[in-house]
């Protein structure tokens, strides 16, 4: 990495209010990363009828104008799918079409995919082993004798701050192993304390993603760059080039580190919306997709405190959010406002990509707008139908 990118990535400013959308098109080139290429058999999205969006969409008990949401959230790209065909298609800021836009913790649910793979094709013998059975851990981490199940579920009992309005917090921590200060990621990871039982808290934890990336590199002996790249770029047929940002080991940052276009970022909705089934070919394992998007223990349902994010309606599975109601939906969610939303009644994907500056700059839903995102894209399943 030269000291140019090292420079750039320390001077980012996230979570300080400064705008993001010069740097979140082009992080391949502020930073070290692991390409994947373009399938060799590229799908692309057909495209139905169009449908414009809603002028307005209900929140917190008035209606709010889209223009004005769009704007605010500094969004980059709009995509809306049904049926697997294009009815809606929008860009601003820096984004476009061709644009490989950073994901923050949508990552998050692609690496769960990973892992379900990985357990199918035998390289993981089951999610209730231990995951220190895999990644080498100090003696007395908070991962050790952790089931690779209870670690997908945030639910491993670790100590952990996900709070970026503070600059002591492990989020910040973690980021600053991404630069190789204090150590690599997987030196991060691998001190890490236990402060609940497993199993018992849902907690909101980047670090628990790193743990699964290097799961998944341990598991199958490749880079997970190189193991997505076969097992999802490849079969799913994306159009464009990926890339894993890498801290300075080479190793993938699998808590947000990956860039797709809106139209690949989509595939992984659309896949899962289908039981993990891609043009009659099983991706991911069916019961793996159904587990994935289902609460499958009372601390993971919606309604539930989950520390470290203010969503009490919002569940959670392996890796995916769950929004409350009977509708099924699940989401990928990053920071920033990155989204891939699926909701299965109305045979729905969305992916909105975004670089809203106000993020982080405190806990509260006002500047983050998460839940408020929910609520928009849940309008427009409604007006595209």
């Amino acid at each position: 990495m030269t000291d140019q990118k090292r420079m750039t990535m320390a001077d980012l400013g996230l979570f300080t209010g400064a705008p993001q959308h010069e740097h979140f098109c082009r992080m391949k080139d502020l930073l070290d990363t692991r390409e994947m290429a373009p399938s060799a058999h590229p799908h692309f999205w057909p495209r139905g009828e169009t449908t414009p969006l809603p002028e307005t969409y209900e929140y917190d008990g008035t209606a709010r104008p889209t223009e004005e949401f769009l704007a605010d959230t500094d969004t980059s790209a709009l995509l809306v799918l049904v049926d697997g065909a294009i009815r809606h298609e929008s860009y601003f800021l820096t984004g476009g079409p061709d644009v490989q836009w950073l994901s923050m913790s949508v990552a998050k649910s692609f690496v769960s995919a990973l892992v379900g793979i990985a357990v199918d094709e035998g390289h993981i013998t089951s999610i209730a082993e231990p995951i220190s059975s895999y990644v080498p851990l100090q003696p007395g981490s908070a991962y050790d004798g952790v089931s690779i199940r209870d670690v997908l579920q945030m639910s491993s009992g670790a100590r952990w701050n996900e709070d970026y309005n503070d600059p002591a917090s492990d989020i910040f921590q973690l980021t600053a192993a991404t630069m190789g200060i204090g150590g690599t990621l997987d030196d991060f990871v691998a001190r890490m304390v236990r402060e609940n039982e497993p199993g018992a808290v849902c907690r909101y934890n980047s670090g628990e993603t790193q743990v699964l990336g290097a799961l998944v590199g341990r598991a199958t002996g490749r880079p997970v760059a190189d193991y997505m790249s076969e097992k999802l770029c490849e079969p799913l047929g994306m159009t464009s080039a990926g890339y894993w940002l890498l801290d300075p080991a080479g190793r993938e940052l699998a808590f947000g580190g990956l860039n797709l276009t809106a139209h690949d970022f989509a595939r992984l909705g659309e896949l899962y919306r289908n039981g993990g089934v891609w043009q009659g070919r099983q991706i991911v394992p069916a019961q793996w997709v159904r587990d994935s998007i289902t609460a499958t223990a009372p601390h993971l349902r919606p309604g539930r405190p989950l520390i470290g994010r203010n969503h009490v309606n919002l569940g959670y599975g392996y890796q995916w959010w769950l929004p409350g109601g009977d509708r099924g939906e699940f989401s990928a969610i990053g920071v920033y406002n990155q989204f891939v939303y699926v909701d299965p009644v109305s045979r729905t994907t969305i992916v909105k990509l975004s670089a809203n500056r106000r993020y982080g700059t405190s806990p509260d839903e006002a500047t983050n707008r998460e839940v408020e995102t929910i609520a928009f894209l849940r309008t427009i399943t409604r007006h595209s139908h």
